[in-house]
C-alpha cells in the first residue's frame, strides 16, 4: 500500500533516480513520485507542464475555488523564474525545456510541513514524453508521520488528477499541430 502511495507510474528508474530539490530538505525525507506518459512531443508536454504557473489542472472545484484551468495556453506561462511561486513552491531552479524545482514557501509548509518538488519532462522519441513530478516530504516522527502519510495519499489523488489532465491537453495540442 505505502508503495502505491509514494509511486503512481514512475518506472523503476524514475523511482531511483535523484531530482534537484531532493536536497532541498535536511534530514530524513519520503520521495513521492508520479508520472505518466504523454502521446505528444517533449516541447508541447514542457509547455503544457508551464501552465502550472497559472492554475493548477486538477480538481478545479477543490485547489481552484471552482475556476476552469485554462484549456489553452496562456501566453508567457512558460517564463518562470527562480524566486516565482508556482502553487505551493517558490522555484529554485530551472532547466526550460526540460524541469523546474522549487521548495514550498513558508505558509504552504506551515500547512503542509516542510516540502519540495520537481516536475520533469522527458523525451521518448520525437512523437512521445514522460511527465513526471518528484515530490519531497520531511519525514516525520509519532503522531506528525501519520499527517504525512494522509498528505501523501492526499497527493496521489490530486497529482493523478493534475498530470491526467496535462497529458490530455499536451496530447490534444500535439493533435492540432
Amino acid at each position: 500500500m505505502l508503495d502505491r502511495i509514494r509511486n503512481w507510474g514512475g518506472t523503476a528508474a524514475e523511482v531511483a533516480r535523484c531530482y534537484p530539490g531532493e536536497d532541498y530538505l535536511p534530514g530524513p525525507v519520503e520521495r513521492l513520485t508520479r508520472a505518466v506518459t504523454v502521446d505528444a512531443p517533449a516541447p508541447v508536454t514542457w509547455r503544457w507542464v508551464c501552465q502550472l504557473a497559472v492554475a493548477p489542472y486538477s480538481y478545479d472545484w477543490l485547489d481552484n475555488w471552482g475556476r476552469r484551468s485554462p484549456r489553452e495556453l496562456t501566453p508567457g506561462a512558460d517564463d518562470l523564474r527562480v524566486g516565482q511561486r508556482l502553487m505551493v513552491f517558490e522555484l529554485r531552479e530551472i532547466e526550460p525545456g526540460h524541469r523546474f524545482s522549487g521548495r514550498g514557501f513558508p505558509a504552504a509548509e506551515r500547512l503542509f510541513g516542510r516540502l519540495a518538488g520537481t516536475y520533469a519532462v522527458e523525451p521518448i522519441d520525437p512523437h512521445r514524453s514522460r511527465l513526471l513530478c518528484r515530490l519531497v516530504l520531511a519525514r516525520r516522527r509519532g503522531p506528525a508521520r501519520a499527517l504525512s502519510l494522509a498528505l501523501a495519499g492526499g497527493d496521489l489523488i490530486m497529482m493523478r488528477k493534475q498530470l491526467l489532465t496535462l497529458k490530455t491537453h499536451a496530447e490534444r495540442h500535439a493533435l492540432l499541430r
